[in-house]
Protein backbone atom coordinates (compact mmCIF):
# COMPACT_ATOMS: atom_id res chain seq x y z
CA UNK A 1 0.00 0.00 0.00
CA UNK A 2 1.25 3.87 -0.69
CA UNK A 3 2.40 5.63 2.21
CA UNK A 4 1.24 8.84 1.85
CA UNK A 5 -0.89 11.74 3.81
CA UNK A 6 -3.72 11.40 1.33
CA UNK A 7 -4.62 7.77 0.47
CA UNK A 8 -6.82 7.03 -1.97
CA UNK A 9 -10.05 5.44 -1.62
CA UNK A 10 -12.97 3.68 -4.24
CA UNK A 11 -16.16 3.09 -3.34
CA UNK A 12 -17.84 -0.29 -4.57
CA UNK A 13 -21.56 -0.61 -4.60
CA UNK A 14 -23.67 -3.23 -5.85
CA UNK A 15 -27.20 -2.59 -7.05
CA UNK A 16 -30.37 -4.19 -7.98
CA UNK A 17 -33.77 -2.26 -9.35
CA UNK A 18 -31.63 1.10 -7.72
CA UNK A 19 -34.01 3.53 -7.03
CA UNK A 20 -32.67 6.42 -9.40
CA UNK A 21 -33.39 9.69 -7.00
CA UNK A 22 -31.64 7.40 -4.03
CA UNK A 23 -28.71 6.06 -5.81
CA UNK A 24 -27.96 9.23 -7.55
CA UNK A 25 -28.22 11.15 -3.54
CA UNK A 26 -25.90 8.39 -2.53
CA UNK A 27 -23.12 9.30 -5.32
CA UNK A 28 -23.74 12.91 -5.70
CA UNK A 29 -22.90 12.84 -1.57
CA UNK A 30 -19.76 10.97 -2.25
CA UNK A 31 -18.72 13.28 -4.70
CA UNK A 32 -18.79 15.87 -2.26
CA UNK A 33 -16.82 14.02 0.83
CA UNK A 34 -13.76 15.83 2.34
CA UNK A 35 -11.84 12.74 0.98
CA UNK A 36 -12.89 12.80 -1.99
CA UNK A 37 -13.33 8.80 -3.82
CA UNK A 38 -11.05 8.48 -7.12
CA UNK A 39 -13.88 6.17 -8.20
CA UNK A 40 -17.44 4.96 -7.59
CA UNK A 41 -17.58 1.26 -8.98
CA UNK A 42 -21.31 0.20 -9.24
CA UNK A 43 -21.81 -3.57 -9.97
CA UNK A 44 -25.52 -3.99 -10.83
CA UNK A 45 -27.76 -6.78 -11.19
CA UNK A 46 -29.64 -7.03 -14.57
CA UNK A 47 -29.47 -4.45 -17.00
CA UNK A 48 -32.38 -3.88 -17.66
CA UNK A 49 -33.46 -2.31 -14.83
CA UNK A 50 -30.95 0.33 -14.68
CA UNK A 51 -31.34 3.87 -15.67
CA UNK A 52 -28.35 5.82 -17.03
CA UNK A 53 -29.33 8.96 -15.68
CA UNK A 54 -28.48 7.93 -12.69
CA UNK A 55 -24.81 8.28 -13.03
CA UNK A 56 -25.14 11.58 -15.86
CA UNK A 57 -22.84 14.03 -15.12
CA UNK A 58 -20.40 11.74 -12.22
CA UNK A 59 -17.56 11.28 -14.19
CA UNK A 60 -15.90 9.20 -11.23
CA UNK A 61 -19.11 6.48 -11.72
CA UNK A 62 -18.77 3.39 -13.55
CA UNK A 63 -21.32 0.88 -14.19
CA UNK A 64 -20.90 -2.92 -14.61
CA UNK A 65 -23.36 -5.49 -15.12
CA UNK A 66 -24.31 -8.95 -14.35
CA UNK A 67 -27.23 -11.09 -14.64
CA UNK A 68 -28.91 -11.94 -11.54
CA UNK A 69 -27.17 -15.48 -11.64
CA UNK A 70 -23.91 -14.36 -11.26
CA UNK A 71 -24.96 -12.44 -7.85
CA UNK A 72 -23.04 -13.32 -4.97
CA UNK A 73 -23.00 -11.77 -1.12
CA UNK A 74 -19.35 -11.91 -1.29
CA UNK A 75 -18.24 -12.57 -5.46
CA UNK A 76 -19.86 -9.34 -6.41
CA UNK A 77 -17.83 -7.29 -3.72
CA UNK A 78 -15.05 -8.98 -5.07
CA UNK A 79 -15.39 -8.46 -8.39
CA UNK A 80 -15.69 -4.50 -7.93
CA UNK A 81 -12.79 -4.85 -5.78
CA UNK A 82 -10.65 -6.18 -8.84
CA UNK A 83 -11.33 -2.84 -10.83
CA UNK A 84 -9.71 -0.94 -7.76
CA UNK A 85 -5.64 -0.15 -7.45
CA UNK A 86 -6.79 2.67 -4.06
CA UNK A 87 -5.49 2.16 -0.73
CA UNK A 88 -8.91 1.62 0.61
CA UNK A 89 -12.10 0.30 -0.60
CA UNK A 90 -15.30 1.40 0.57
CA UNK A 91 -18.14 -1.00 0.28
CA UNK A 92 -21.52 0.52 0.48
CA UNK A 93 -25.60 -0.46 -0.22
CA UNK A 94 -27.84 1.30 -2.71
CA UNK A 95 -29.82 2.24 0.34
CA UNK A 96 -27.31 3.73 2.63
CA UNK A 97 -27.04 7.72 2.55
CA UNK A 98 -24.29 9.30 3.97
CA UNK A 99 -25.10 11.97 6.33
CA UNK A 100 -22.70 14.53 5.74
CA UNK A 101 -19.13 15.51 3.88
CA UNK A 102 -16.69 13.63 6.48
CA UNK A 103 -17.98 9.68 6.47
CA UNK A 104 -14.45 8.61 4.08
CA UNK A 105 -12.86 11.09 6.35
CA UNK A 106 -13.86 9.61 9.66
CA UNK A 107 -13.97 6.02 8.37
CA UNK A 108 -10.16 6.94 7.57
CA UNK A 109 -9.49 8.20 10.93
CA UNK A 110 -9.03 4.80 13.05
CA UNK A 111 -7.71 2.97 9.94
CA UNK A 112 -4.25 5.16 10.64
CA UNK A 113 -3.63 2.64 13.37
CA UNK A 114 -1.51 0.16 12.09
CA UNK A 115 -3.88 -3.07 13.46
CA UNK A 116 -6.73 -1.35 12.26
CA UNK A 117 -7.53 -2.91 9.02
CA UNK A 118 -11.68 -2.54 8.72
CA UNK A 119 -13.95 0.75 9.66
CA UNK A 120 -17.30 1.01 9.59
CA UNK A 121 -19.75 2.95 10.04
CA UNK A 122 -22.75 3.93 11.82
CA UNK A 123 -26.33 3.35 10.65
CA UNK A 124 -29.17 5.98 11.53
CA UNK A 125 -32.94 5.38 11.30
CA UNK A 126 -34.55 6.99 8.03
CA UNK A 127 -37.52 9.59 8.57
CA UNK A 128 -40.02 6.67 7.63
CA UNK A 129 -38.34 4.43 10.24
CA UNK A 130 -40.48 2.53 12.66
CA UNK A 131 -40.33 3.34 16.54
CA UNK A 132 -39.22 -0.81 16.93
CA UNK A 133 -36.41 -0.37 13.92
CA UNK A 134 -35.17 2.49 15.65
CA UNK A 135 -34.10 0.92 18.91
CA UNK A 136 -32.87 -1.49 17.32
CA UNK A 137 -29.90 1.00 15.11
CA UNK A 138 -29.30 2.00 18.09
CA UNK A 139 -28.57 -0.78 19.78
CA UNK A 140 -26.16 -2.19 17.20
CA UNK A 141 -24.85 1.19 16.28
CA UNK A 142 -23.94 2.87 19.54
CA UNK A 143 -22.89 6.52 20.14
CA UNK A 144 -19.50 5.43 21.15
CA UNK A 145 -16.47 4.44 18.58
CA UNK A 146 -14.45 1.40 19.63
CA UNK A 147 -12.34 -1.56 18.28
CA UNK A 148 -12.45 -5.00 18.74
CA UNK A 149 -9.55 -7.73 18.17
CA UNK A 150 -9.83 -11.40 18.49
CA UNK A 151 -9.03 -11.54 21.96
CA UNK A 152 -12.56 -9.58 22.71
CA UNK A 153 -13.99 -12.73 21.97
CA UNK A 154 -14.64 -13.86 25.36
CA UNK A 155 -16.43 -10.48 26.61
CA UNK A 156 -18.60 -10.01 23.61
CA UNK A 157 -19.15 -13.11 22.04
CA UNK A 158 -20.28 -12.73 18.45
CA UNK A 159 -20.26 -9.14 18.63
CA UNK A 160 -16.65 -9.04 18.37
CA UNK A 161 -16.80 -9.84 14.86
CA UNK A 162 -19.72 -7.66 13.80
CA UNK A 163 -19.33 -5.59 10.79
CA UNK A 164 -21.42 -4.57 8.19
CA UNK A 165 -21.00 -3.74 4.76
CA UNK A 166 -23.92 -1.23 4.11
CA UNK A 167 -20.93 1.35 4.58
CA UNK A 168 -17.14 -0.31 5.23
CA UNK A 169 -14.31 0.58 4.23
CA UNK A 170 -11.14 -2.04 3.77
CA UNK A 171 -7.48 -1.85 3.74
CA UNK A 172 -7.55 -3.33 0.14
CA UNK A 173 -4.01 -5.03 0.65
CA UNK A 174 -6.04 -6.68 3.35
CA UNK A 175 -8.32 -8.15 0.79
CA UNK A 176 -5.61 -9.23 -1.54
CA UNK A 177 -3.93 -11.09 1.20
CA UNK A 178 -6.71 -12.71 2.71
CA UNK A 179 -8.38 -13.14 -1.16
CA UNK A 180 -11.40 -11.08 -0.48
CA UNK A 181 -14.43 -12.11 0.74
CA UNK A 182 -15.20 -16.07 1.02
CA UNK A 183 -17.12 -17.22 -1.81
CA UNK A 184 -20.47 -18.27 -2.24
CA UNK A 185 -21.70 -16.75 0.57
CA UNK A 186 -25.61 -15.85 0.97
CA UNK A 187 -25.08 -13.19 3.81
CA UNK A 188 -22.63 -11.93 6.76
CA UNK A 189 -20.03 -11.69 4.08
CA UNK A 190 -18.67 -8.61 6.22
CA UNK A 191 -18.16 -11.06 9.48
CA UNK A 192 -16.66 -13.83 8.05
CA UNK A 193 -13.85 -11.32 6.50
CA UNK A 194 -13.57 -9.70 10.22
CA UNK A 195 -13.27 -12.70 11.79
CA UNK A 196 -10.27 -14.18 9.23
CA UNK A 197 -8.21 -10.94 10.17
CA UNK A 198 -8.75 -10.65 13.36
CA UNK A 199 -7.20 -14.19 13.40
CA UNK A 200 -3.91 -12.71 11.82
CA UNK A 201 -3.80 -10.36 14.32
CA UNK A 202 -5.63 -7.10 12.52
CA UNK A 203 -8.75 -5.27 14.40
CA UNK A 204 -11.70 -3.78 13.49
CA UNK A 205 -13.08 -0.20 14.13
CA UNK A 206 -16.58 0.87 14.38
CA UNK A 207 -16.54 4.88 13.49
CA UNK A 208 -19.43 6.02 15.57
CA UNK A 209 -18.73 9.73 13.78
CA UNK A 210 -18.80 7.84 10.66
CA UNK A 211 -22.67 8.19 9.89
CA UNK A 212 -25.41 6.82 7.28
CA UNK A 213 -29.24 6.64 6.60
CA UNK A 214 -29.99 3.59 6.17
CA UNK A 215 -32.72 1.27 8.12
CA UNK A 216 -36.39 -0.55 6.98
CA UNK A 217 -39.12 -1.59 7.76
CA UNK A 218 -39.29 -5.07 7.49
CA UNK A 219 -42.65 -7.18 8.15
CA UNK A 220 -42.24 -10.53 9.87
CA UNK A 221 -42.51 -12.31 7.08
CA UNK A 222 -39.21 -10.52 5.62
CA UNK A 223 -37.78 -11.15 9.15
CA UNK A 224 -38.26 -14.61 8.83
CA UNK A 225 -36.55 -15.14 5.37
CA UNK A 226 -33.79 -12.85 6.36
CA UNK A 227 -33.10 -14.34 9.15
CA UNK A 228 -33.32 -17.94 7.79
CA UNK A 229 -30.25 -16.35 5.50
CA UNK A 230 -28.29 -15.75 8.44
CA UNK A 231 -28.49 -19.01 9.70
CA UNK A 232 -27.92 -20.39 6.77
CA UNK A 233 -24.55 -17.88 6.71
CA UNK A 234 -23.96 -19.21 10.06
CA UNK A 235 -23.98 -23.14 9.56
CA UNK A 236 -22.05 -22.93 6.45
CA UNK A 237 -19.21 -21.38 8.62
CA UNK A 238 -18.73 -22.83 11.29
CA UNK A 239 -14.87 -22.08 11.78
CA UNK A 240 -16.23 -18.34 12.60
CA UNK A 241 -19.49 -19.15 14.37
CA UNK A 242 -19.59 -22.67 15.52
CA UNK A 243 -19.58 -22.22 19.72
CA UNK A 244 -20.35 -19.48 19.81
CA UNK A 245 -24.13 -18.18 21.15
CA UNK A 246 -25.57 -15.33 18.92
CA UNK A 247 -29.64 -15.67 20.12
CA UNK A 248 -28.43 -13.84 23.41
CA UNK A 249 -27.58 -10.96 22.02
CA UNK A 250 -31.05 -11.30 20.22
CA UNK A 251 -32.15 -11.68 23.46
CA UNK A 252 -30.59 -8.38 25.08
CA UNK A 253 -32.48 -6.65 21.52
CA UNK A 254 -36.11 -7.87 22.60
CA UNK A 255 -35.91 -7.09 26.27
CA UNK A 256 -34.64 -4.13 25.58
CA UNK A 257 -36.99 -2.81 23.18
CA UNK A 258 -39.97 -4.01 25.23
CA UNK A 259 -38.25 -1.79 28.25
CA UNK A 260 -37.79 1.14 25.70
CA UNK A 261 -41.33 0.70 24.37
CA UNK A 262 -43.59 0.49 28.09
CA UNK A 263 -41.62 3.40 29.07
CA UNK A 264 -42.33 5.30 25.94
CA UNK A 265 -45.88 4.40 26.28
CA UNK A 266 -45.83 2.61 23.61
CA UNK A 267 -46.66 -1.00 25.14
CA UNK A 268 -49.25 -1.23 22.91
CA UNK A 269 -46.81 -2.46 19.86
CA UNK A 270 -45.16 -5.25 22.57
CA UNK A 271 -47.16 -7.40 20.68
CA UNK A 272 -45.85 -6.84 17.38
CA UNK A 273 -42.18 -6.73 18.71
CA UNK A 274 -42.80 -10.62 20.12
CA UNK A 275 -44.62 -11.17 16.67
CA UNK A 276 -41.70 -10.16 14.94
CA UNK A 277 -39.10 -11.76 17.33
CA UNK A 278 -40.54 -14.97 17.28
CA UNK A 279 -40.32 -14.56 13.33
CA UNK A 280 -36.45 -14.45 13.04
CA UNK A 281 -35.75 -16.62 16.12
CA UNK A 282 -38.03 -19.50 13.86
CA UNK A 283 -36.32 -18.12 10.81
CA UNK A 284 -32.66 -18.22 12.49
CA UNK A 285 -32.97 -21.74 13.61
CA UNK A 286 -34.13 -23.26 10.20
CA UNK A 287 -31.21 -21.69 8.87
CA UNK A 288 -29.19 -23.06 11.10
CA UNK A 289 -30.19 -26.47 10.04
CA UNK A 290 -30.40 -26.13 6.37
CA UNK A 291 -28.68 -29.46 5.82
CA UNK A 292 -31.40 -31.47 7.01
CA UNK A 293 -34.44 -29.42 4.89
CA UNK A 294 -35.95 -30.28 1.89
CA UNK A 295 -34.43 -28.25 -1.04
CA UNK A 296 -37.92 -26.99 -1.75
CA UNK A 297 -38.35 -25.80 2.41
CA UNK A 298 -35.34 -24.02 1.80
CA UNK A 299 -36.46 -21.95 -1.20
CA UNK A 300 -39.78 -21.45 0.43
CA UNK A 301 -37.82 -19.52 3.29
CA UNK A 302 -34.74 -18.32 2.06
CA UNK A 303 -35.06 -14.86 0.47
CA UNK A 304 -31.89 -15.43 -2.07
CA UNK A 305 -33.76 -17.64 -4.27
CA UNK A 306 -31.09 -17.73 -6.66
CA UNK A 307 -28.42 -18.44 -4.33
CA UNK A 308 -29.51 -21.94 -4.45
CA UNK A 309 -29.51 -21.84 -8.14
CA UNK A 310 -25.66 -22.15 -8.25
CA UNK A 311 -25.30 -23.77 -4.53
CA UNK A 312 -27.17 -27.09 -3.68
CA UNK A 313 -27.53 -27.72 -0.17
CA UNK A 314 -25.22 -30.69 -0.17
CA UNK A 315 -22.25 -29.28 -1.75
CA UNK A 316 -22.04 -26.53 1.37
CA UNK A 317 -20.15 -28.75 3.70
Amino acid sequence: MKMNTHPTVDVVIPTYHPDKEEVRKLLLRLTEQSVKPSHLLIINTEEQYWDAGITEGIPEAEVFHIRKANFDHAGTRNMGAGFSNADYILFMTQDAIPLDRKLIENLLTPLKKPRVKIAYARQLPKKDCGIIERYTRSFNYPEKSHVRRISDLPRYGIKTYFCSNVCAMYERQLLLTLHGFKEPCIFNEDMVFASRAMKFGYEVAYAAKAQVLHSHNYTAGQQFHRNFDIGVSQAMHPEVFKGIKSESEGKKLVAGTARYLADSGRAYLIPKLVIHSAAKLIGFRLGRMYRSLPESFILSCTSNRGFWSYVSPDETD
